[in-house]
């Protein structure tokens, strides 16, 4: 999963630069367009529907029940099709009235792109669905490889529109195109090994079905409520409209601290589900409870030490990536100052997509979605304010405020109800690799901070393969620092790195 997550942020990142390389920061109205769909998505069908699937299907499977747990899915599949065709064709005569309501700060032209590139969308919110779905089914089977390749479709989708398209449809091409790979990639590569493994799937609409009815029951809180994984993005777009190019830098600078977190957060998130879910359902609550805990504190320690090289190399790595084309130096050193803030919270974003899924395990996710929605709306003020007194750089603090508020919230509430003792976490090794990101991090910082000033006087127009070379001095030097600093201190960390790298 970490493998297939990382190709697929690459990917990712290669769709972002060939967007930024023809638009520059006027893809306002395209970032946009992408809210409603994803809330009709999380609002409808919730928030974590392949999580809460895989607590249904885990039980069917450990108890021989085969049959139902097919019956159940195609019932599951049927009605919330249905519901979900239903809304988004009212998102479509409504996306006008939301557009003006959502981005204020858009000007009637880039508000009439959104609403044309919204409805192109729309209908892709079919094949996400069907990809939980689907993902569920596989997750609980152990096998985790499509769920990593559909994203690659998904985002050469994107590109083949622009590149077959552009000429004609403009920035709309980008929307057709990620239409297609969406319904290429996860809808019928995932539908495709579903019936490979065995499973026949068909229309059935079964209102009493026990299948459905409990995932319903599982799914109402994550449809009621928001959590700010979800709405940390809405949030920033919304306030980010006023400022012009806004929302596409931060945009850029999300998705490229997306990998990192696809890398921690979700392939550890996801691949560790099925294994909670069983834990829990056979009543191996120590087993369980030290599990989570376990996989916590690697996520966070490699969070510590992944962010405090993506801070402190920030600006050659977004120069690397995407400086090109309409997208400008300055451009660049805007969203690189993003992508170093973003980068302080990776560990939060990482333990709050384990503790998140110890709850979905254990077949409760009223309480972490009270919780969420809590931390959210006591969150929107500071984004608010934090935008007012800094702007656009507010909101990129705001961002890791509310993810720590989420993180500590999740960690709490599984502490008191003596599902995961926060005395279980390793502190140890979590100090270790703090202290070792924050020698390295500062170090480099502060050294390619001062040798950027001379590159820069030296050298005005220096090209990229300048900053590749100071991208793999400064990553030597962190991990060498890194290496000292945790041998140093007792750390196994490097050790088992080595061994696993073959180099031990």
């Amino acid at each position: 999963m970490m493998a297939f997550g990382f190709l697929s942020r690459i990917m990712g990142l290669v769709r972002t630069k060939y967007i930024a390389y023809l638009f520059g920061h006027g893809t306002d109205a395209f970032y946009g367009a992408f809210l409603l769909p994803d809330m009709i998505s999380y609002f409808l069908v919730g928030g974590a529907l392949s999580a809460t699937l895989v607590t249904i299907l885990t039980r069917y499977r450990d108890t021989g029940r085969e049959a139902e747990e097919e019956h159940s899915l195609s019932v599951i599949l049927t009605t919330m099709f249905l519901v979900l065709s239903g809304a988004i064709l009212i998102a479509e005569f409504l996306a006008p009235l939301y557009v003006h309501r959502m981005f204020p700060g858009f000007d009637e032209q880039k508000a009439r792109q959104c609403i044309q590139l919204t409805r192109i969308l729309l209908p892709a919110q079919l094949c996400f669905f069907a990809s939980g779905v689907f993902g569920a089914v596989l997750f609980v089977r152990k096998q985790f490889s499509v769920q990593g390749i559909a994203p690659l479709i998904y985002n050469l989708g994107t590109i083949a529109g622009g590149l077959l398209l552009v000429k004609h449809l403009g920035i709309s091409s980008l929307a057709v195109g990620t239409v297609a790979g969406a319904f290429l990639g996860n809808f019928l590569l995932n539908a495709l090994f579903v019936h490979r493994a065995g499973l026949r799937l068909r229309p059935i609409l079964d209102w009493r079905d026990e299948g459905l009815r409990e995932w319903v029951r599982l799914s109402l809180p994550l449809m009621a409520g928001v959590s700010l994984v979800s709405a940390d993005g809405w949030i920033i777009t919304h306030f980010a409209s006023s400022s012009d190019g806004a929302i596409t830098l931060m945009n850029v600078a999300k998705q490229l601290f997306a990998a990192p977190i696809a890398v921690l957060a979700g392939a550890a998130g996801a691949a560790s589900m099925p294994f909670f879910a069983s834990l829990w359902t056979q009543e191996r609550r120590y087993e369980f409870a030290i599990g989570v805990a376990d996989s916590v504190s690697r996520v966070a320690s490699l969070g510590f030490l992944a962010a405090s090289a993506m801070a402190a190399l920030a600006q050659p790595i977004v120069e690397l990536i995407y400086l090109g084309g309409r997208f400008s130096a300055a451009d660049c050193r805007t969203c690189a100052a993003y992508f170093a803030i973003f980068s302080v919270s990776l560990f939060l974003w990482s333990a709050q997509a384990i503790y998140s899924r110890a709850f979905y395990a254990a077949g409760n996710t009223m309480l972490p979605m009270i919780a969420a929605t809590a931390v959210t709306l006591v969150s929107i003020p500071i984004y608010a304010s934090l935008y007012r007194l800094h702007g656009a750089m507010g909101l990129a603090v705001a961002s890791d405020l509310g993810i720590a508020l989420q993180t500590v919230s999740l960690a709490l509430l599984l502490h008191q109800r003596r599902m995961v003792s926060l005395a279980s976490l390793d502190y140890i090794e979590m100090a270790r690799c703090l202290l070792a990101a924050l020698v390295s991090g500062t170090a480099v910082g502060l050294l390619f901070w001062w040798l950027g000033g001379v590159l820069h006087e030296a050298m005005p127009g220096r090209t990229q393969w300048i900053d590749l070379a100071v991208l793999i001095a400064g990553t030597a030097l962190w991990l060498a620092i890194v290496k000292w600093v945790l041998e140093k201190t007792g750390s196994a960390l490097p050790r088992v790195a080595m061994n696993r790298l073959g180099l031990g």
